[in-house]
């Protein structure tokens, strides 16, 4: 019996094997690509532009980098990166994942685990820098909610928890086109890649 189709076709010509992705067949720009035509929040979001998953990202480094003052920019990078997989599992919102069940979370970790290798990050982050980007990422989704889902102030505070105001400051919510946050999302890559070469990981792998 013929196996179904696993793998999808990149623009940049790559194959990647949904179920045994390898670091090899991963290339920023489908990522950026990807994830700036994915939508948060099943697309139900106020304004012209769908809220992409790309500008989510940036904000979340934004917001982690912020919150973690001197981090080493190897982290900065596992921010950014912190949703690359949804550039081919597409975003699902917590109660659709919650209805799939863990199958979802395997895929997920193996993309990844094949994301953070191809750019140099161990495929499994520290606990504690994986709780920062989360913490990052809730209050990215606070603001989001906020501004742009039709969420009260009360009613995100009771799903995300409520944000120091400190960290909010100046931090806003913006829908472009998804070609310019494309654009800016490889930038930001670039930038913080060449970072992590300039500052190679210590031995004992401190931030």
């Amino acid at each position: 019996m013929k196996q179904p189709r696993a793998w999808q076709r990149m623009l940049s010509g790559r194959r990647l094997d949904l179920l045994d992705p390898t670091p090899v067949d991963i290339e920023v720009e489908d990522i950026a690509h990807g994830l700036a035509f994915v939508a948060r929040w099943n697309g139900q979001t106020r304004g012209d532009w769908p809220y992409s998953v790309a500008e989510h990202s940036l904000l979340v480094e934004q917001i982690f980098t912020r919150a973690n003052p001197g981090i080493a920019p190897r982290w900065q990078l596992a921010a950014l990166l912190h949703d690359a997989p949804e550039y081919v599992i597409g975003d699902m919102i917590s109660p659709v994942k919650a209805a799939v069940g863990p199958g979802y979370g395997a895929l997920d970790e193996r993309l990844t685990a094949a994301v953070h290798l191809r750019f140099g990050l161990p495929a499994a982050l520290p606990a504690a820098i994986k709780k920062a980007i989360k913490a990052a990422d809730k209050i990215s989704a606070w603001l989001e909610a906020v501004h742009i889902a039709g969420f009260s102030e009360i009613e995100a505070d009771r799903f995300f928890g409520k944000p120091d105001a400190l960290i909010l400051r100046g931090l806003e919510i913006r829908l472009r086109p998804p070609a310019v946050v494309r654009a800016d999302y490889v930038s930001r890559h670039a930038e913080l890649l060449a970072a992590c070469t300039a500052q190679p990981p210590s031995r004992d792998g401190g931030t």
